[in-house]
């Protein structure tokens, strides 16, 4: 199937020529007066005009969003729990229509967006409603007359910014705990991506209570800086890029403040030699799990963008991934045939280009892509950049440093020891890969990699009730589970005493 794009006859979607920013419940034309061209990945033409805002424009959000803290903060958890049930129901009933435009906006194929960021999305508003109806305090007896009462409270006005890999499903992940504890939102989308988080709000914002949740639009430096550094915020979630996430925890640092930061990955993915020892549904299992480096156009932070492949079998298993990889299909993102998209933006291929032919220069053997596509039509000046994969060692940059498009490094291992040995070399640890047959393998490799998610005999699942976050410069917190709920709430004791005996000291 293949929808019409956004604004053209038989579209699920309506654009309009120009957007605001969404601030206290209503749309609110930029301070500044200032817009910027969004452009299409697809197609590089413009989708829609949005507000190039300045620091006033998150002032007025702050002040709409601590308006609203203190009446959200005090409804029942039952109450917070209804409306984003709401808002999980009204995700579902327009999915075709976000789907689309996440597709869009962003490049991704649209079987994606059907198939798991809407869906994704819904699950996490209405995971966190239940989670927070189930969330309990506690009470301590210090003794017979002195008991410690524990509350959990919402922090108040938090401040979100947003990748531009995932939008609307990194959005859901911030703002679905961020509510159910209690707290009011000033969101900021990336600029790449600034369009479907607007959709989103069109479609949900008369459920939130007016300066629930407010957008502001504009250049990243400047808004994510103004938000971020803001004595009115009591906390700043952040995902993307490494460099981005230390200047974040900087400005958090200056007043006080806590942080979640969902940040860059190297992720290994290691294949050992039993995955072959049969022609079966696991060994193909196996063989997507590679291929699905590709997912999303590689534009993932937790990429599985180095596959470590036991030597004994990498001639037959890399043979299968080529054939595999080979057969993705490129090209318009609203048929659901495509299986990969364009890059985000222009700057991304351009990244992705300088990267392997660094790789090259580096000795790297080119398997397969290494180059732009040619698709003619509409699609001539889309970001488009084939699914490549080289052949290396651990100690190059294309397998140490981020690339974040479809680039596979890979290469292979002796036994378990250097599996692990490579798999640990690196200055990430989000995500990692463990495929095998033998259980105690997969488990001990499971415990020993350094990375805050393994997924073993699977990769790129994302559900609500699994804890997600890095170690070392991967980030700092964990984003969905019910843990999230403890990240955007602070404790409050109350220390009190039933007793009428003094403590005799003075």
């Amino acid at each position: 199937m293949k929808y019409e794009p956004p604004g053209r006859p038989g579209s699920p979607v309506d654009v309009a020529p120009r957007y605001e920013n969404f601030i206290g419940g209503k749309w609110q034309e930029p301070s500044t007066g200032q817009y910027s061209v969004n452009l299409c990945p697809a197609t590089a033409k413009p989708v829609c005009e949005v507000p190039k805002s300045g620091a006033e424009d998150i002032e007025l959000a702050l002040d709409a969003a601590h308006a609203a803290k203190d009446a959200w903060g005090e409804a029942s958890t039952a109450r917070r729990a209804a409306v984003l049930n709401k808002v999980a129901d009204a995700i579902d009933a327009h999915r075709e229509e976000l789907a689309v435009a996440e597709s869009w906006d962003n490049g991704k194929p649209v079987r994606e967006t059907l198939a798991a960021d809407i869906p994704l999305a819904a699950d996490h508003f209405r995971y966190f409603a239940s989670a927070v109806r189930a969330e309990e305090s506690e009470i301590t007896e210090i003794d017979k007359d002195l008991i410690a009462y524990h509350f959990h409270e919402p922090l108040g006005v938090v401040g979100q910014i947003i990748p531009f890999n995932f939008p609307l499903l990194m959005a859901a992940w911030k703002l679905a705990p961020a509510l159910a504890a209690g707290n009011t939102s000033v969101l900021k989308p990336a600029s790449p991506t600034p369009w479907s988080i607007l959709k989103l709000m069109e479609v949900v914002g008369d459920i939130l209570p007016p300066g629930a949740v407010n957008v502001v639009n504009g250049p990243g430096a400047e808004i994510g800086k103004a938000l971020a550094t803001n004595k009115r915020i009591a906390k700043v979630a952040f995902t993307g890029e490494t460099t981005t996430g230390r200047l974040i925890m900087q400005y958090a640092s200056q007043n006080i403040i806590p942080v979640t930061l969902e940040l860059g990955g190297k992720s290994p993915n290691i294949f050992f030699a039993d995955v072959a020892a049969k022609d079966d549904d696991f060994l193909n299992k196996a063989v997507e799990g590679l291929v699905l480096y590709a997912f999303n156009k590689g534009e993932v932070c937790t990429c599985p963008s180095r596959a470590l492949i036991q030597e004994d079998i990498y001639e037959e298993f890399m043979g299968r991934c080529l054939e595999r990889i080979r057969a993705i299909r490129q090209g318009d993102p609203l048929d659901t045939a495509t299986m990969i998209g364009p890059q985000v933006s222009k700057q991304q291929i351009e990244k992705i280009a300088s990267y392997v032919e660094i790789g090259l220069k580096e000795g790297a053997e080119l398997l397969a892509g290494g180059h732009r596509p040619t698709l003619g039509g509409e699609f001539t000046d889309g970001y488009f950049y084939e699914p490549t994969v080289l052949k290396g060692h651990n100690k190059m940059r294309v397998f140490q440093e981020e690339i974040f498009g479809p680039v596979l490094a890979v290469t292979t291992f002796k036994d378990e020891a250097e599996a692990l040995e490579i798999a640990n070399d690196t200055l990430y640890g989000l995500g990692a890969g463990v495929w095998s047959r033998d259980g105690a393998l997969a488990y001990r490799m499971g415990r020993a990699i350094k990375a805050g998610r393994v997924w073993t005999n699977c990769y790129h699942q994302y559900p609500a009730g699994a804890a997600f976050g890095g170690y070392k410069v991967s980030g700092i917190g964990r984003e969905t589970h019910k843990m999230m709920l403890e990240h955007y709430s602070q404790t409050k004791n109350l220390l009190v005493s039933y007793g009428i005996k003094p403590l005799g000291l003075f």
